[in-house]
């Protein structure tokens, strides 16, 4: 007698934090192909998982950073030939200062935005009608959310893609441009996945803005005082904070809406699962959609580079 395949859900950045909760969350629910830039610690969650009882999981190296990268991983996904049910994109970074990658890109925003645009436009025509494709977002990017603008942020600070790019934000930002770089492309994150819900009806675009998770190794060039206050002191405090929860929780409010049979689509998710207002500026249709052919007008023109500079 044959058995009907299980479900395969895809997952980024699921060796720390809430993306390793997720996973281990996600697992009940089917295969997990697990896409991450460290093989050692995409080797040892997936050893976890394939040593439980009917877990299986296996494991794709990619650095969001690194666009060519970015289109071989998602070519080796579809050629895993896997029954797709959904995507999370969730790997993301948070840095205080200004990083950038090795052409000279603005770190976070290569690896927070473009990369997963990249990856999720690779995949798209290869998920099945229904699958649901979900961005653990973040509440930083509005302007007028109270808890942000007491952590030292000032909202997303979006001029285009371009300037995004070279690290160029709005003027009257944070202190810190890392918080700029940050709210901005959790800004990207959400327009994308409002604009992609309008663009694609046979799939489902979600987001979830997860709560106040200190200590989840977002935030990893802090220095070492305040990641161990972030872990031992505000990480235990705060469930008890308005918007705050933990990873273990933020997991299952992801996974409760990754796997969601419903019809639902363009539902941005609060920390508890129920739908939230993002900023003003993200809610304009006009700003989505031209943040996304923005999007993928720079995402062309650096493929092409990319390209060029190899055959040098």
């Amino acid at each position: 007698m044959s058995t009907q395949p299980r479900n395969a859900w895809i997952i980024t950045g699921p060796t720390s934090g809430i993306g390793y909760r997720t996973a281990l969350e996600l697992a009940a629910h089917g295969t997990l192909v697990l896409v991450g830039r460290n093989p050692a610690k995409l080797k040892e969650v997936e050893n976890e998982i394939n040593a439980r009882p009917g877990g299986h999981a296996v494991s794709v190296v990619c650095d969001f950073a690194d666009l060519a990268r970015v289109r071989r991983a998602a070519e080796e996904i579809a050629a895993l030939d896997l029954p797709i049910a959904g995507l999370l994109n969730n790997a993301g970074i948070m840095p205080t200062a200004t990083s950038t990658t090795a052409q000279g890109w603005d770190l976070a925003f290569t690896s927070n935005h473009l990369g997963p645009f990249a990856f999720t436009q690779a995949l798209i025509p290869r998920l099945p009608d229904g699958a649901n494709v979900v961005f653990t977002c973040s509440a930083v990017e509005d302007p007028e959310r109270k808890p942000a603008v007491l952590a030292g942020f000032r909202g997303a600070r979006y001029l285009s893609a371009k300037d995004s790019l070279h690290g160029r934000w709005q003027p009257g930002g944070s202190t810190k441009p890392g918080y700029d770089a940050y709210a901005t492309s959790k800004q990207a994150n959400l327009a994308t996945v409002l604009a992609f819900a309008r663009e694609t009806p046979r799939l489902r675009f979600n987001a979830v803005e997860p709560g106040f998770n200190p200590g989840t190794g977002l935030s990893r060039d802090a220095n070492p005082a305040l990641r161990l206050l972030a872990t031992y002191v505000f990480g235990p405090l705060a469930p008890l904070m308005p918007g705050g929860s933990t990873p273990k929780r933020a997991a299952r409010v992801i996974t409760g809406v990754l796997t969601d049979a419903s019809d639902s689509t363009g539902v941005y998710h609060d920390e508890k699962g129920h739908p939230m207002l993002g900023s003003t500026q993200v809610r304009d249709t006009a700003f989505q959609d031209r943040l996304v052919a923005e999007t993928r007008a720079l995402l062309k023109d650096l493929i092409c580079l990319t390209a060029t500079s190899a055959l040098r």
